[in-house]
C-alpha cells in the first residue's frame, strides 16, 4: 500500500464564500453553519470557549500557518450551475452512485427490507415508496446530495441494455426474456434516468451527472438491424442528453466522462477475449466515439480478484489494480479483522500519471460490504447470524464504523475520483434483511437519516484532509 499525505490539521471544516483573511478558513463550530474567524485572536478565543469539535496534531494555535485549512479544499469542488465541471490532475470529486430506477411500471419497493421515509402517491398501490419521475422527489433527492457535500451523481442505465435500445427483431432472435412488459418497464427506468438531466438543471443544481453504460451482456455488442448496437446507442443516448444540458457535464481528460460497467469477476486474460478487452477494441475500432468521450471502465469486488491488482500476496491495506486494466471500483469489501480463508479483505484503487506526475484515479467508500464466504447472513443467507466477514453498517451507539473506515482510507490516498457506495438500491439480493445489510444513504425507516449526517461529516474531513483520532477502527 502507499502512504499519501494528508493535507489538513483542522476537522469538521467547510468551505466559506467570504474571504475577510487568509487564516482560519474552514472553523467549524459544534453548533450552527460554518462561520469565519477573522483573526488569529478570535481563533484563540472561540478554542478556549470549546467551539471546535477537535484540533490535531499541534500543541497551541501559536501560528497562523497551522490555522489555515483552504477552502478550496473543505468545500465542495468548484462547480457552477451553468457550467460543466471540469476535472484535472488536481482535482478531488466526490460522486455519488444513484439510482432512478423506482416507479409504479419500473422497479417497486416491494420485497425490500428498508422502505424510504420518501413517498409518491402513484406508489401507493404498489406497496408504498416514491416514484423516481416524481418531481417532488427528484427535487429533495437533489437537496440531500446538496447537503452531503457531493459534486455528482452517476446515472446509470446497466441492465438489459439490448431489451432498451434494439429492435424487437433483435430481441425475439437474441433476448427471449425480453417480453414487451419487461421491455416497457426497462424502458422506463431509462426515462426516468434520462429524465434527470432536465429536472436538475431546471433547479439550478450545481451537481453534476456521469453516466454508466451496461457493459456486462455480450449482446451489447451485436449489431441491430439498423447497423448499430445496444452500446453505440445507449453511447448517443446519454450523448444526446450531455450535449443539450452541458451545464451536467464532469469534462475529464479534455472530454465527458463516461463510465462502463463491466460486472464483478474479470478474466484478466486478454488471449481469451473477456467482454471488456471486445469492449475496448471496440472503442478503437470506433474513434469517432472514442474522440468525443472519456471512457472508464467500472466493476465489482475487485478486491477478491488478485488477477487484475498490480502486486499479488496478502494485502495489508488498499490494493494497487494493475495499470494495464486500470478498472474503477463499483463497490469492494473492506474487513481486515476476519478469521475467514479469503480474509483479509482491502478495497481497490488505480492510479494515473499526468502533468503533475502519480494519482490516485479512483477510490469507492461504502456503507457496509457483504463477506465472500455466504452473503450477509449465516447459515441463511436472509436471516442472523451474521457471516463473520461480513463489514457492517453500525458499531455501538449506531456509529458507522465501516464508513469511517473505507473514508480513511480516502484520506490517505487522496483520489481524483472518490465514489460513495451508494444512494437508493435498496433491492435484495445486493441489499440484505436489515440496517447492517443494507448499504444505502437515502433515508429509510430502518436508519433515519443518520447515513447523510455520516456521510456529511465524513466528505468534510476527506476535503480537509483530517486523520480522525479513529481511523484505525476497522469493522
Amino acid at each position: 500500500m502507499k502512504h499519501h499525505k494528508t493535507r489538513a490539521v483542522l476537522a469538521g471544516c467547510n468551505g466559506v464564500d467570504e474571504r475577510r483573511s487568509a487564516a482560519a478558513y474552514c472553523l467549524l463550530p459544534i453548533v450552527g453553519e460554518p462561520q469565519l474567524a477573522p483573526t488569529l485572536e478570535s481563533v484563540r478565543h472561540l478554542a478556549t470557549k470549546g467551539f471546535f469539535m477537535r484540533i490535531y496534531r499541534f500543541t497551541f494555535l501559536t501560528s497562523v500557518q497551522l490555522l489555515i485549512c483552504s477552502a478550496a479544499l473543505c468545500a465542495a469542488s468548484s462547480v457552477v450551475p451553468d457550467a460543466p465541471l471540469v476535472v484535472d490532475d488536481h482535482s478531488h470529486v466526490v460522486v455519488m452512485e444513484y439510482e432512478a430506477w423506482w416507479g409504479p411500471k419500473a422497479v417497486t419497493f416491494q420485497g425490500t427490507a428498508a422502505m424510504p421515509l420518501l413517498q409518491s402517491a402513484d406508489m401507493q398501490a404498489v406497496g408504498g415508496g416514491y416514484d423516481s419521475a416524481d418531481p417532488a422527489i427528484i427535487q429533495q433527492h437533489v437537496a440531500w446530495l446538496e447537503y452531503m457535500g457531493v459534486d455528482a451523481a452517476i446515472s446509470e442505465v446497466t441492465n438489459n441494455v439490448s431489451c432498451i435500445f434494439n429492435s424487437e427483431a433483435f430481441a425475439k432472435k437474441y433476448l427471449p426474456y425480453c417480453t414487451p412488459s419487461f421491455r416497457v418497464y426497462n424502458q422506463t427506468i431509462r426515462d426516468n434516468t434520462g429524465n434527470l438531466y432536465p429536472a436538475w438543471t431546471e433547479l439550478g443544481t450545481r451537481l453534476k451527472l456521469i453516466p454508466l453504460l451496461g457493459g456486462f451482456d455480450q449482446d451489447v455488442l451485436y449489431k441491430d438491424l439498423d447497423g448499430k448496437t445496444a452500446f453505440e446507442k445507449e453511447i448517443e443516448f446519454f450523448g444526446s442528453l450531455l450535449q443539450k444540458y452541458p451545464q451536467r457535464q464532469v469534462i475529464y481528460k479534455g472530454k465527458p466522462l463516461m463510465l462502463i460497467y463491466i460486472g464483478a469477476a474479470q478474466d484478466p486474460n486478454r488471449g481469451d477475449n473477456p467482454l471488456w478487452f471486445q469492449i475496448r477494441k471496440f472503442l478503437k475500432n470506433h474513434p469517432g466515439i472514442a474522440r468525443e468521450y472519456t471512457f472508464r471502465m467500472m466493476a465489482g469486488y475487485l478486491d477478491a480478484q488478485p488477477g487484475l491488482w498490480a502486486t499479488q500476496g496478502t494485502p495489508d491495506g488498499p490494493v494497487e489494480i494493475n495499470p494495464g486494466y486500470g478498472f474503477w471500483s463499483w463497490v469492494d469489501r473492506l474487513k481486515a479483522s476476519c478469521t475467514t480463508p479469503t480474509c483479509p479483505y482491502y478495497p481497490s484503487y488505480n492510479e494515473t500519471t499526468g502533468e503533475s506526475g502519480l494519482r490516485v484515479e479512483n477510490f469507492t467508500a461504502s456503507i457496509d460490504t457483504a463477506g465472500v464466504e455466504a452473503g450477509w447472513g449465516c447459515p441463511h443467507p436472509n436471516l442472523l447470524p451474521y457471516c463473520p466477514d461480513d463489514a457492517l453498517r453500525f458499531r455501538e451507539r449506531g456509529s458507522y464504523v465501516t464508513l469511517h473506515a473505507f473514508m480513511a482510507y480516502a484520506r490517505q490516498l487522496d483520489p481524483i475520483f472518490l465514489i460513495i457506495h451508494q444512494f437508493n438500491e435498496f433491492v435484495p439480493p445486493d441489499e440484505g434483511f436489515d440496517a447492517n445489510t443494507d448499504d444505502d444513504i437515502e433515508p429509510a425507516n430502518l436508519w433515519g437519516r443518520g447515513a447523510l449526517h455520516a456521510v456529511r461529516h465524513e466528505i468534510r474531513l476527506y476535503r480537509c484532509g483530517i486523520d480522525d483520532e479513529d481511523a484505525t477502527d476497522q469493522p
